[in-house]
């Protein structure tokens, strides 16, 4: 498997710039998300790797090699696409078969049966390899679509958005599907996509894109609990972080307009410095914020999704409105008022001019 490195990398079309500085590596064997919403520049960093298409500026390297020059089948790289890329008149077998039957490749007969059998039974398709591909199921035929790859063995495997198709149920067991196979393999994955769910339940570190700029890397855990900025506590996370606006004084949170005051923990105010007054944004996780009967703040209840094990609530504080994770046992009406409070330890502050995560360096 292999190590990848993009130096630099910009991209432009025309009048607008795809990729801006582009500084990304993904390690030996790692399970690599790059997480955007729609034109954020994911699948144009993929054809870049994949030497589908050419930086304007930047250097790629795999293996520490620089592989500009190279064309896709010089990298070796696998590429798997949300739209199914098989030949429909072909069965699963032949379709398999397919990319070991390359002049590039010449790989014997003999092994070509060999790696078909192995990886159908890795995807458990065995009972379709001789079904054509026309009569398969959206699941069924991504399989294949992901076997095709895999039985190359390429050198890397790039994957854009393969499960977005799919209905959500077959989404949730191929990703954890796709992950036991990288897990298996040991290969050097760089998967793309807009569902933040997919980034956190498969990544082993995940990179935020906007607007063409890479603007946070870490793991899950690291992205989740602690953003760099404002764009990536709204892009992580379901839902996603409240962002309230206020100021701090006496080592309280004072929320604008209303002037409520809810407490924050010393090591959380601390990040301001002493400067009272600073105009900020708090951000608390929903699963942070609790009803209580002596909580500081007053809200009304708009809306209540229940999903069984929890409760999402929709809360109207004034003008403000916020999300509640409580347990499905709480008892709450729509249009009830009640009280309630957060984690003091748990409050994130953003400064409200640049979005910068106070805690971050």
């Amino acid at each position: 498997m292999s190590h990848i490195e993009l130096r630099n990398i910009t991209k432009v079309f025309g009048a607008k710039s795809a990729l801006k500085n582009l500084d990304l590596e993904i390690e030996d064997g790692q399970f690599f998300v790059l997480l955007g919403e729609t034109g954020a520049g994911k699948t144009t960093t993929l054809r870049i790797v994949a030497g589908l298409d050419k930086p304007t500026q930047g250097t790629v390297l795999i293996d520490g090699v620089d592989v500009g020059e190279w064309g896709a089948a010089e990298r070796d790289v696998a590429l798997v696409l949300q739209q199914y890329s098989l030949y429909p008149r072909y069965t699963v077998r032949e379709n398999l078969e397919f990319p070991l039957k390359s002049k590039i490749r010449r790989v014997e007969a003999g092994e070509i049966a060999s790696r078909v059998e192995r990886v159908a039974k890795t995807l458990r398709i065995q009972h379709l390899l001789d079904r054509k591909t026309d009569r398969l199921s959206g699941g069924e035929m991504q399989r294949v679509s992901i076997g095709r790859a895999i039985v190359r063995k390429p050198r890397v495997f790039l994957m854009d958005e393969p499960l977005s198709a799919l209905d959500a149920k077959l989404r949730e067991s191929l990703r954890t599907e796709l992950k036991n196979l990288q897990m298996e393999l040991g290969a050097t994955f760089l998967f793309v996509t807009h569902d933040q769910i997919e980034a956190m339940s498969m990544g082993d570190r995940i990179g935020v894109l906007n607007n063409g700029r890479l603007v946070q890397t870490g793991t899950p855990h690291e992205i989740y609990n602690r953003p760099h900025n404002t764009f990536v506590a709204r892009a992580v996370g379901s839902p996603p972080m409240n962002l309230l606006d206020g100021d701090l004084a006496d080592g309280q949170a004072v929320m604008a307009p209303s002037g409520t005051a809810f407490p924050v923990s010393g090591r959380v105010s601390g990040q301001v410095n002493g400067s009272a007054g600073k105009p900020l944004i708090f951000g608390i996780r929903p699963e942070d914020i609790r009803l209580e009967s002596g909580g500081p703040g007053e809200a009304t209840v708009h809306d209540i999704e229940d999903h069984g094990v929890e409760k999402i609530l929709t809360l109207h504080a004034g003008e403000t409105t916020l999300k509640a994770t409580v347990p499905a046992r709480e008892q709450v009406r729509i249009e009830e008022v009640v009280r309630f409070g957060w984690d003091a330890d748990k409050v994130v502050l953003f400064d409200r001019a640049s979005g910068r995560n106070l805690a971050v360096g």
